[in-house]
């Protein structure tokens, strides 16, 4: 957000919400470097992808504090867990164009009875080991921008977009979605790879519809994984318009070219996982 937009400047407004989104690398092994860092920031909600059935059974320790959960162990490098201590009322796990690439939709409920929709993202990189090309990435983007759409209600999207937010297919998924880009004023704010400090992407990206205020969001600590993990505060306050001049609108021609990418992902067929 705005940094001279504070939320005692908002009016009515919603607790601070805090979200540790990470990219654990599922041959990773060092549980115990990840958990400290859990414990260090405690986070309200916290997102994990590459999280296979060792990486659920070691973080089984924080569903003594994070007792809404939603698992998906898969060992293709796609898996996802969502902890939450907030109220999770409802989710669903999607699988927009292949039935082994999921993603999150969680609906949740703060203490002061504010309600919003957490999507979590990790669409597949084209690259030598992963696709040959982005359909199946920018397919899964676009659908999710526009059930975002569809959902008329306050949102945050984040995880591993394998992508840029100056990307084509970035831009249309924040612009089929209406929402914001999270990272503005803030930076590049470079996630991958943690190995490499002179060949780094912002790829952990996160989009908000208007009624969400970002107060912080920054890289966090090494722990072993080939990303850096991302750490977002935030609130909700819906009485306020002062971001309603950040959303951006598809342009007519451009609604015909977001679903002709959705398809190309859904007829795109994957050699690469099992």
């Amino acid at each position: 957000m705005n940094k001279s937009i504070k939320k005692e400047q908002c009016g009515s407004s919603s607790q601070m919400i805090t979200i540790i989104s990470a990219n654990v690398y599922q041959d990773n092994k060092q549980y115990d470097s990840f958990l400290k860092l859990i414990q260090k920031y405690d986070p309200d909600i916290i997102l994990t992808m590459e999280s296979d059935e060792k990486w659920e059974k070691s973080l089984e320790i924080l569903e003594v504090n994070y007792k809404y959960t939603v698992k998906v162990s898969q060992n293709n490098t796609y898996g996802m867990h969502l902890y939450s201590k907030l109220k999770i009322v409802d989710h669903s796990v999607h699988y927009f164009v292949a039935d082994d690439l999921p993603s999150i939709e969680a609906k949740i409920t703060t203490e002061d009875n504010y309600n919003f929709t957490f999507f979590a993202v990790h669409p597949p990189p084209p690259s030598p080991t992963e696709e040959e090309n982005a359909k199946e990435r920018d397919g899964e983007l676009l659908s999710i921008a526009k059930k975002i759409k569809k959902n008329a209600d306050t949102c945050v999207v984040l995880g591993d977009f394998n992508n840029v937010a100056w990307a084509k297919s970035s831009i249309l998924f924040r612009k089929t979605s209406e929402t914001i880009d999270g990272r503005i004023g803030r930076g590049f704010i470079s996630t991958f790879h943690t190995k490499y400090w002179f060949l780094r992407f912002p790829i952990a990206l996160i989009f908000h519809t208007p009624d969400v205020f970002v107060d912080d969001l920054k890289s966090l600590e090494y722990f072993g994984s080939d990303h850096f993990p991302i750490y977002a505060k935030f609130f909700i306050n819906k009485k306020t318009a002062k971001q309603e001049h950040l959303v951006h609108e598809l342009e007519s021609k451009e609604h015909d070219i977001v679903q002709e990418i959705i398809q190309e992902g859904i007829n795109e067929k994957s050699e690469n996982r099992d």
